[in-house]
């Protein structure tokens, strides 16, 4: 079985073109100024659609984690375990990736992260690196 394969939209494509790219970027509306993550077509705000594409300089601090010991499906078995954060940007927006372990990535609360990216498959994923204290 494979992993899915990312199936852009019309409101999600400059996110996944920009990881593509090894660039992490996130709409602001330009009426109000608010940030948002998850693509729409207008503000969660004041309803504008006059949304602009920022580039995230790509630090934030982890919010929440969790570890994966089962797989959600066959397709993912030989990635567990795994780490799964929600990760408050530095911009404004909050996002749930993947966390990169190892040795010295110790992974707690208010730990401070910088996103990266990594192929899997045909994707191009946003995934989160803890920094040294």
């Amino acid at each position: 079985m494979q992993k899915p394969k990312i199936q852009p939209t019309a409101d999600n494509a400059p996110f996944w073109q920009g990881c593509r790219e090894n660039t992490l970027r996130y709409q602001q509306c330009g009426t109000c100024k608010t940030v948002q993550l998850i693509p729409r077509g207008v503000c969660t705000q004041c309803h504008s659609q006059q949304l602009d594409w920022k580039v995230s300089a790509g630090l934030g601090r982890i919010l929440s984690h969790t570890t994966v010991y089962r797989a959600p499906t066959p397709a993912f078995k030989a990635d567990v375990p795994y780490v799964i954060a929600l990760v408050d940007m530095a911009e404004g927006f909050r996002l749930m990736v993947n966390v990169r372990t190892g040795k010295d990535a110790a992974v707690a609360i208010g730990k401070t992260v910088r996103i990266g990216f990594r192929e899997s498959g045909e994707n191009v994923l946003p995934e989160a690196e803890v920094l040294p204290s």
